[in-house]
């Protein structure tokens, strides 16, 4: 008979909450957890996760003590390992909650997956004030209202201004999202929106709040019932909560911790002073082709990563995109080849069911930053990068409703620019690509219409 996880049976006694996460969700507990379990120091670093979207998952995992099931799914089985780093789980919107921590000293790192999204940025990548959840977090936060907040960066400001009131000391960001530059990213945010709300603040989180850049990398796709069957199966564990990744893990940090950390570097990290060449690495070649495949194979019949690949057009499709992406890359020849071999390896697990509609989520969001600067330079050098044009013809098919569905922050505002014959929403695309080369234009709409007959 099967039965649930405790901590008095499978885990290790619950550290003190030093860590507090925004976005509980599977890459998180398979990444970020993963490394602070794994930490030598891991009985002085526990973990307040607060869930995203969904409240479920937060009472999931109260029910068995914040415990849940790792299962790394090796091409020949399964290893199992129970994570215990989180300690306590709350649902995304007690914010009063989330205050709480952020008042404690010992709390020292506020680290966050909630998508490019989430951050709430214009294209520029300043905060968005005309967002309607930021302009009523300015009037809350001007009102004093820390508690009805409910925008990202309105919750960190909150948080922050709770912080500085309670004179708790230093804190160190640290954003876990697959974006160039994220902890620059999530300082722009808080400063933009902390200069809206009290200026003095600004002079605060000077001296007391540093934000940290990381690369991550580790492909998690949705728990099917498979997995669960599998746990419970294997372990005699019944886990709804129970998560699945690859063996690959990868997690690079760069920045200043203002109070402590675990010693993730004796988990794996790896810290560095210049992220930019693995941050580029990762996001073009393995992100890249992850979005090119959850548009173009989804629309000639490949749900996932692993028929996507399998398929030999589609394969041909991925190197294209790695040629392209390989030009511009400020790392050695024999280090990018290294890296898209491991790739392939990796989106040759049979095992791993990661679902490209899955990946194909807030394309608005990934596109601009995943595809274009490589695009873009091949054509200022006079190149013809067709693996790159080809991702954006499947985005724009994708957009105008072949393929993956679409899912995106953005949605009505991406798929009007898809709207009337193909060519005219190659270019309103292209225009908010800022793709503005004529050549590159052309080839995408060929690319396009050769994709479009594909489908048919």
């Amino acid at each position: 008979m099967s039965r649930r996880l405790s901590r008095s049976q499978d885990g290790r006694p619950a550290a003190p909450v030093r860590i507090v996460h925004l976005g509980l969700g599977n890459f998180f507990r398979a990444h970020t957890a993963m490394y602070t379990e794994q930490a030598p120091d891991a009985d002085a670093w526990g973990i307040a996760a607060f869930t995203g979207r969904s409240y479920a998952m937060a009472e999931t995992m109260e029910a068995q003590d914040g415990l849940y099931t790792l299962v790394v799914q090796n091409p020949e089985g399964n290893d199992y390992q129970v994570i215990s780093s989180v300690v306590a789980t709350h649902p995304g919107p007690d914010v009063e909650q989330l205050l709480t921590y952020f008042r404690d000293p010992q709390v020292a790192i506020i680290t966050s997956t909630v998508t490019e999204a989430g951050y709430v940025r214009t294209s520029g990548g300043g905060l968005d004030v005309d967002h309607d959840g930021v302009k009523a977090d300015v009037e809350a936060l001007k009102g004093g209202d820390l508690a009805s907040v409910t925008t990202v960066p309105g919750k960190f400001v909150a948080g922050l201004v709770a912080r500085r009131e309670a004179d708790a000391g230093g804190i160190t960001f640290v954003p876990c999202d697959n974006v160039p530059d994220s902890g620059h990213m999530v300082e722009t945010v808080v400063r933009d929106l902390a200069g809206l709300v009290d200026d003095s603040l600004l002079e605060w989180v000077d001296a007391n709040v540093s934000f940290v850049t990381t690369m991550v990398d580790r492909i998690t796709p949705g728990v099917t019932d498979e997995v669960r069957e599998a746990v419970e199966a294997d372990t005699g564990v019944e886990d709804p909560a129970a998560v699945a990744t690859e063996p690959f893990t990868e997690w690079v940090l760069a920045g200043e911790f203002k109070n402590g950390r675990p010693a993730w570097d004796e988990a794996g990290a790896t810290f560095v002073d210049d992220i930019v060449p693995h941050e580029l690495r990762k996001l073009w070649l393995l992100n890249g082709s992850h979005s090119l495949m959850a548009y173009a194979a989804t629309i000639v019949g490949r749900p996932t990563v692993y028929e996507a690949i399998s398929d030999p057009t589609v394969a041909g499709w991925v190197n294209d995109w790695w040629d392209v992406a390989a030009k511009h890359l400020p790392l050695p020849a024999e280090e990018i080849a290294d890296y898209r071999e491991a790739l392939l390896e990796r989106f040759g697990n049979p095992r791993m069911k990661d679902a490209l509609a899955r990946i194909a989520a807030d394309g608005s969001q990934k596109i601009p930053i995943r595809i274009v600067p490589a695009l873009n330079a091949e054509r200022a050098d006079g190149g013809e990068p067709i693996g790159a044009e080809r991702a954006v013809a499947a985005w724009v098919l994708h957009l105008r409703g072949l393929g993956a569905p679409v899912n995106d922050a953005r949605g009505d505002e991406v798929t009007s620019l898809a709207e009337g014959t193909l060519e005219e929403a190659v270019v309103r695309v292209c225009d908010y690509l800022s793709i503005a080369d004529a050549g590159a234009r052309s080839s995408i709409l060929t690319l396009a219409q050769e994709l479009e007959a594909a489908a048919a």
